[in-house]
């Protein structure tokens, strides 16, 4: 029994290359807005993040990370709950990895420390269904570590398997340019409408759940306003292209914000009710940035030489 149930390497590695096609199909016949597929860093998203540090992420957490924590721990010692039914072990994980994501990736966005190792993830104009997969590896680690350890620890082996499928292909959905907006499923599991909104450079902090929406709806941080999308996506701070600067890029020196922008579901909500408070600096700040045309009473400045 446990063999039809659990995929191995070939059958993994089909059904997520299976999923990865249906999801470009949709995004090709149902998107969220215009985008092209081939559209700037998707060779470095799909062959680097996707394939390479995925697959070096895990192996790393599996071969260092997780025996330096069952040196102090000892923790490879119990039982765990190997020997509960399978799909139990696996909804257990799904839910209380999903707690410990929606936990840490809310104090990543708090934290400025933090948010140095996840604003890479951030970094794309282009949320699809391959972006999601960019991240720094401090980042990857941490969170691979904190789902595989348990696993690892307290669960049969086959539930790493079957995990790995699923990371990957919810991953994709949440952030593919799928126009699907759930209906009242979205306040159960994530989808692409919530996560486009945490990606938005308008409003930051909100939806901050990756498979369970209802993490953001019971603790206060959801945010989907009506007959609204998000102007832009990616970051306001000009992101290096070369992978390993990119890398490099959390380390530099900290300065001032360029701009305020709405922090949390209630700001945001100011800021499309039209509070000056946000709108203003921000729309200054996207003609400034050439996001958005510049007023009739503006000049229009012609670059110089220099830039």
């Amino acid at each position: 029994m446990p063999g039809l149930i659990t995929p191995g390497p070939l059958i993994s590695t089909t059904l997520i290359v299976a999923w990865a096609l249906l999801i470009i199909v949709l995004e090709r016949k149902f998107p969220y807005e215009p985008q092209r597929f081939f559209r700037r860093e998707f060779w470095t998203d799909l062959v680097w993040f996707s394939t390479i540090f995925s697959v070096l992420m895990g192996w790393l957490a599996y071969k260092f990370a997780i025996p330096a924590i069952d040196h102090f721990t000892g923790w490879s010692t119990s039982r765990g709950i190997r020997d509960w039914p399978i799909w139990i072990q696996v909804v257990v994980s799904l839910v209380t990895h999903d707690l410990f994501i929606y936990t840490f990736h809310r104090a990543m966005h708090r934290n400025r420390f933090l948010w140095r190792i996840h604003e890479a993830h951030h970094s794309t104009p282009d949320v699809d269904w391959v972006g999601g997969s960019r991240g720094h590896v401090i980042e990857n680690m941490i969170t691979g570590t904190a789902e595989l350890a348990p696993i690892v620890f307290f669960m049969a082996p086959e539930v790493a398997a079957i995990k790995s499928v699923i990371d990957a292909c919810w991953g994709m959905w949440i952030h593919a340019n799928i126009d699907w907006s759930l209906g009242k499923l979205r306040y159960i599991i994530n989808g692409p409408y919530m996560h486009r909104w945490h990606h938005a450079r308008e409003v930051h902090d909100v939806n901050f759940a990756t498979k369970f929406a209802f993490w953001d709806w019971l603790l206060g941080t959801a945010y989907l306003p009506e007959g609204r999308k998000p102007t832009s996506y990616g970051l306001d701070v000009a992101w290096p292209q070369n992978i390993v600067t990119q890398q490099l890029f959390a380390f530099r020196k900290f300065v001032p914000k360029a701009v305020l922008r709405p922090r949390g579901a209630k700001e945001g909500a100011r800021l499309h009710a039209g509070d000056p408070v946000f709108k203003t600096p921000g729309e200054a700040y996207d003609r400034r940035m050439g996001y958005l045309p510049p007023l009739a009473s503006e000049p229009v400045l012609q670059p110089s030489v220099a830039a």
